[in-house]
């Protein structure tokens, strides 16, 4: 009998120890009943930081897997490690709220391992397969995490229509992904770049059937990062899901559908880069107009999270549109900084609590200084940040995709950045003003989890002080950028 050779595991070497122990999770938790929850939910934690150990310990070099279907390299293990930090401090922070909430349940941290597996099998993504495999496993847990307060109507809302419109988004980007399959016959990535670039580097000229296939797929992605005008689901989904969820959604799943976005873009298609282009310009333009724009009128926090989310999302979509290295470094930089100073921000919003009920107005906050001066500072820090204002994190992300910009002759898309900045400014600079010029409404009567207080601590720290280190965050942005442009 001929022997059949076996593919190449070790570079999946992280999401296979991760599957596993969420099976393994899965399993103590049913046999010790809903009291292990907070057991679980701590072993989780502790997977997820292993998991990121072991993708660092793999190393930086390039190295593919699965008959070319699954890659690893600088650029996966950095995104890769956003989503376990951004999924490790989802379940820290929901550990609390679920208790009190009465939905402390084992399979939520269990759902969350098993949807950041999915996040990182697409980044790791190298042909379109793997991509839309990767998807929908992070997507059915997601699905069910937005709904996991069953007994409430906006929790129920909430995951039924993130189903629906992510269910219409994963059609057309598999309808996307079979039109390319058609027109180039194939589906891996590196034998897309190949058929689209000439024996002597030459570009080809893509098909029409092509083209549409990729403008397909880039939809049902711009679905997955929110951008306008696929970000109808984000507003009411952020608000109807429980806080610690809306957390998670905000980070973990933005990183990877980010990854995603550039590493299918860039790689089997960077030689199409004029033919792209301008849908991603399209889409940044929209996103950061929107976000600035709708943000102003909200009242309820979580709401003008999910606008302000769908406005950084077209700014990192400017460093994508260049598709340089400096580009590309400047969208990575961004998305750990945003990371950082959204964390943060929900953490204070955990914080809002009077009366045994959880408060979510933006008027709510109105005295804070006064009663909570530390926390005031700490959300007046991530409200600094995420209006650009030096010498926050947030001033040196956006000067790096504006720069990026500039160089890669998008001038007019920084223009725009940098006016919509100003006008989003405004939501921002507004609750801090709240919090410190308004009469004081009702004091928040829960006293701060220790785990919040950590998380708040660590957040604003690196938030505030970013400038005082950057070295260590842009040149591990830089060698990812660098590993993507070198295939």
């Amino acid at each position: 009998m001929p022997i059949v050779a076996l593919p190449d595991l070790s570079p999946a070497l992280p999401e296979m120890v991760l599957v596993c122990a969420a099976m393994a999770l899965l399993l103590l938790g049913a046999l010790r009943g809903e009291g292990s929850t907070r057991l679980v939910s701590w072993i989780g934690v502790i997977v997820l930081l292993v998991t990121l150990a072991i993708e660092c310990r793999i190393g930086m070099e390039r190295r593919v897997g699965f008959y070319g279907m699954f890659v690893t390299d600088a650029f996966g293990v950095f995104m890769k490690a956003l989503v376990l930090i951004g999924s490790a401090v989802a379940i820290i922070m929901a550990i609390r709220y679920n208790e009190e909430h009465g939905i402390a349940r084992f399979e939520f941290p269990v759902l969350i391992l098993l949807a950041s597996t999915g996040m990182m099998v697409m980044v790791s993504a190298n042909d379109l397969i793997t991509l839309y495999l990767g998807l929908e496993l992070q997507s059915l847990a997601l699905y069910v995490t937005a709904s996991f307060d069953r007994d409430s109507v906006r929790s129920s809302e909430a995951g039924l229509k993130y189903f629906v419109l992510g269910a219409l988004s994963s059609g057309m980007m598999l309808y996307g992904a079979s039109m390319v399959y058609g027109f180039a016959g194939t589906t891996s990535f590196a034998s897309l770049a190949s058929l689209l670039t000439g024996a002597a580097g030459t570009e080809a000229v893509p098909s029409i059937g092509l083209t549409i296939g990729i403008v397909f797929v880039a939809v049902g992605l711009a679905f997955k990062v929110s951008a306008v005008p696929f970000h109808m689901w984000t507003p009411d989904v952020y608000e109807g899901a429980p806080t610690p969820v809306t957390a998670f959604f905000a980070v973990a799943p933005k990183m990877a559908a980010i990854a995603l976005f550039i590493r299918f873009l860039i790689e089997p298609f960077g030689p199409l880069v004029a033919e792209w282009r301008q849908v991603i310009v399209f889409l940044s333009v929209a996103s950061m107009i929107l976000g600035a724009v709708a943000a102003i009128a909200q009242t309820n926090i979580k709401r003008l999270m999910a606008y302000s989310s769908i406005g950084h999302i077209g700014y990192a979509l400017i460093g994508v549109a260049a598709a340089t290295t400096s580009g590309i470094r400047g969208v990575l930089v961004y998305m750990a900084i945003y990371l950082f100073m959204n964390v943060g921000t929900f953490a204070v919003i955990l914080c809002m609590r009077a009366k045994g009920r959880m408060l979510e107005g933006i008027g709510d906050l109105a005295g804070l200084s006064r009663s909570q001066p530390a926390l005031a500072l700490a959300l007046a820090i991530f409200m600094f940040a995420m209006a650009g204002i030096p010498p926050t994190a947030g001033f040196f992300s956006k000067l790096y995709i504006f720069v990026a910009a500039i160089d890669a002759h998008l001038t007019g898309l920084a223009v725009i950045g940098v006016v919509t900045s100003v006008v989003s400014a405004y939501y921002y600079v507004r609750i801090v003003k709240i919090m410190y010029f308004d009469e004081p409404a009702a004091a928040f009567d829960r006293p701060i989890a220790a785990e919040l207080k950590g998380v708040l601590i660590v957040t604003a720290v690196l938030t505030l002080f970013f400038f005082l280190l950057p070295g260590p965050l842009v040149g591990g942005a830089e060698a990812a950028a660098t590993a993507l442009f070198l295939r």
